[in-house]
């Protein structure tokens, strides 16, 4: 008897298992399973959705019948029923909502978030092609990233061009570098092959994330392992010497996602001399789902880079395109070593915690041009040093989800902390010039301008809620406190350069935000926020140097307005936003009559303005981007050497930055011409003299077919002389030249296997 009851059993779990159809979800560019997709019979009334894994589970219909899977940002599809079988869904072109993660720390509509936020998809970095983040970064609105040759760079989001800490550059939402030891060329340590897709917040961000949030913050997220196996592997070069080989590879194993991908980039001979550099970058990747509700990630990226250092030219040389360097011997190198591990636990459906362990090791060296001080008495004789500023680091973030039936409400609320003992040692060196201005060499010396230790902490607490007030209208609260401990040991005597004493300082804040959203339906909301953004100095605004004067914390308060809207039926849409920003003790960097750099509070400033973003498909191979920015940058209280710039607008802050893209795809061909605009900006506090801005014109065009691609990008199609800085000081007038005309060509293998 027991051994039928064990055959009917058996065959009723046969039969129930043929009554099912299995399959996954997954995203057709990435190969990354979706999670939460709706999965729905078309003649029937049964549907599922996708779990952690992308696996869903139907009952099995009519031989005719059909599936529709539909999900936020794709492109829904109808197929018929097969068993098993995996579905991949296309982001749409032109979406006005998507999948977001960063204004909250945890996934999100973009139509809920109360802040001027935009991304960059997988798609529009794989057309891209781009050699460098800045061809990227500068599609989105109110964003000019600074491209400085190989890969260094600074920035502008809601400020003028400049190098202070008013900007956070996370990897999956941690910083990449610890607050307090900024560099404003810490995108040189992203590995841009291992990418998935980049958020960009305008404004403060503090509120979730704290110091340095300030202009904006600009979140990398990183390509989780595909389903099916995936291999890519990608070669380019250019007609400037520039050679780049890329590669990928992702494969799921059960519960196990692994994947690793890189690229190393070499350059030499360009068109400036003395500017050849080479980087290689890795990620890798794993991903272990335990079970439905138990996810552990783990991801370390390793960066190795160097370049020899270009600094600005005079009018003369950059209106003649004499491209040689003032400098023939600085240069910068970077060592890096990030690592996570992330815990990932759902309790139940109202209930989720991430805890986040993560390592950091980074060492910078170099032979800096814009330490180089001219002698006063000798004009064949300068001053410089070489430095290296290291430090590693040891985190922990843990955060909690709360939802609540009660008006759709969430909370999330976490802790941070984190140790980052830092050490900087700078040795001075005697510089030759020659009766043209060229600095010539150096000679190193024993002498010691630097060398202290400082341990860095930073602990936090935060907390955001959100809530449907009414129907269609959201409020969001969010409020962090933050202290930054940091304890000086200086190693040098007080009559050294660097002979401040020994010391313990401390900054904390407590940043609010306060946000509103209504959706009018039909494709259609508004949007408001009040936000307060922080930084404090970091490690070498406040020791390096005994002349430094002391500087104070600066603060942010941000009133922002926007709105977006779908058109057309849905083929375009549109977002604006309006803020001002009023910022207290602000920042800025002040260049020197003997040509070095110095950090300065101004006392008040103020920035506003207006940007956009529009898309729109005029037809379904043809569709244009166009993204821009109107502000204004300046002074309300600012006195220098007994000048006043009250009213004055700030330095290199032009008050129109465009950025236009017209794209037509068809049958695997893809041609883009791109418009990059820059107005004319001051070039000094003073106001007595401006950078004219400059009109760039970029082409690119690509065929793909079965698993080849291959592509030509031209930059800089009209060759113009164009200067990515400006600046005048009593010092004189410098320019940073742009690239000149520059052909980039490559190809690409992609293979893909099937899910065994």
């Amino acid at each position: 008897m027991k051994r039928l009851i064990l055959i009917i059993t058996g065959i009723l779990l046969f039969m129930q298992s043929r009554a099912q159809i299995n399959g996954s979800v997954i995203d057709a560019q990435t190969g990354e399973v979706l999670p939460g997709v709706n999965v729905q019979l078309l003649h029937q009334s049964k549907g599922s959705s996708t779990d952690a894994r992308g696996h869903f589970i139907l009952p099995a219909g009519k031989t005719e019948d059909s599936v529709l899977v539909s999900f936020i940002g794709y492109q829904s599809r109808k197929l018929t029923l097969q068993r098993p079988f995996i579905i991949s869904l296309t982001p749409k072109a032109a979406s006005l909502n998507e999948i977001i993660v960063t204004s909250s720390r945890d996934r999100q509509n973009r139509t809920d978030a109360p802040v001027a936020i935009s991304s960059i998809s997988t798609q529009e970095m794989r057309d891209t092609k781009a050699t460098s983040l800045e061809q990227l970064l500068n599609k989105v609105s109110g964003v000019y990233m600074v491209d400085l040759g190989n890969e260094q760079h600074t920035m502008a989001i809601r400020q003028p061009i400049g190098y202070k800490s008013l900007f956070l550059y996370m990897e999956d939402g941690i910083p990449i570098r610890t607050i307090g030891d900024f560099n404003h060329n810490a995108l040189i340590e992203i590995n841009m092959a291992a990418l998935r897709t980049i958020e960009v917040i305008r404004g403060p961000a503090s509120s979730l994330y704290g110091s340095e949030a300030v202009g904006g913050a600009v979140n990398f997220i990183t390509a989780a392992p595909s389903l099916q196996p995936t291999v890519k592997v990608q070669a380019e070069a250019s007609d400037r010497g520039y050679k780049r080989t890329d590669f990928n590879v992702s494969n799921t194993f059960n519960k196990v996602g692994i994947t690793i991908g890189g690229y190393y980039a070499d350059q030499r001979n360009g068109y400036m001399d003395h500017s050849d550099f080479h980087k290689l970058a890795l990620t890798l990747r794993a991903d272990y789902q335990i079970n439905e509700r138990n996810k552990w990630i783990n991801a370390a990226t390793l960066v190795d880079y160097y370049t020899d250092q270009v600094g600005g030219l005079d009018s003369t040389h950059f209106y003649n395109k004499d491209y040689r360097n003032f400098q023939t011997f600085s240069y910068r190198k970077v060592n890096a070593l990030r690592y996570r591990s992330t815990l990932e636990h759902t309790w139940d459906n109202t209930n989720h915690t991430t805890v986040t362990g993560f390592f950091r090791h980074n060492s910078i060296g170099q032979n800096p041009f814009y330490a180089l001080k001219n002698s006063a008495t000798n004009p064949l004789k300068a001053a410089g040093e070489i430095n290296d500023d290291s430090f590693n680091s040891y985190g922990l973030i843990i955060q909690h989800k709360k939802q609540f039936a009660w008006k759709n409400a969430s909370l999330i609320a976490g802790v941070s902390a984190d140790y980052s003992p830092a050490t900087y040692l700078a040795n001075y060196i005697d510089v030759t010039k020659n009766a043209a201005g060229y600095f010539t060499g150096y000679a190193k010396t024993d002498s010691v301008l630097t060398d202290y230790n400082v341990g860095l902490l930073n602990t936090a607490a935060y907390a955001q809620l959100d809530m449907e007030l009414v129907q269609g209208l959201k409020l969001l609260a969010a409020v962090r406190y933050d202290r930054m401990d940091y304890n000086f040991d200086n190693h040098l005597p007080p009559s050294a350069y660097t002979g401040a004493p020994d010391d313990r300082n401390n900054f904390n804040a407590l940043t609010p935000k306060l946000g509103l959203t209504y959706d009018f339906g039909r494709s259609r909301g508004l949007y408001a926020n009040y936000s307060v953004g922080f930084a404090p100095p970091n490690i070498s605004e406040l020791y390096d140097g005994v002349k430094v004067p002391v500087l104070k914390p600066a603060t942010y308060r941000n009133y922002e307005a926007g709105g977006w809207f779908g058109f057309a039926n849905d083929k375009g849409y549109a977002d604006v936003s309006v803020y001002e920003m009023k910022g207290t003790n602000e920042i800025i960097s002040v260049k020197l009559d003997d040509g070095s750099y110095e950090n300065r509070n101004t006392g008040r400033t103020t920035h506003r303005g207006i940007e956009w973003n529009v898309r729109y498909a005029i037809l379904h191979s043809l569709w244009i981007r166009s993204s821009g920015t109107y502000a204004e940058h300046f002074f309300n209280k600012y006195i220098e050497k007994g000048t006043v710039y009250d009213g004055n607008e700030m330095s290199g802050a032009p008050k129109v930055i465009t950025n236009t893209e017209l794209t037509w795809k068809l049958k695997g061909f893809r041609l883009s011409g791109e418009w990059q605009h820059i107005s004319r900006y001051y070039m000094d506090p003073q106001n007595t003299q401006y950078y004219k801005g400059y009109n760039l014109l970029n082409a690119r065009t690509g065929y793909a077919w079965r698993n080849i691609e291959c592509w030509v990008n031209c930059r800089n199609i009209g060759d113009i002389i164009y200067s990515t800085t400006s600046e005048k000081t009593a010092y004189g007038t410098t320019y940073r030249p742009g690239p000149k005309r520059t052909f980039n060509i490559g190809l690409a293998y992609t293979f893909t296997g099937k899910k065994g």
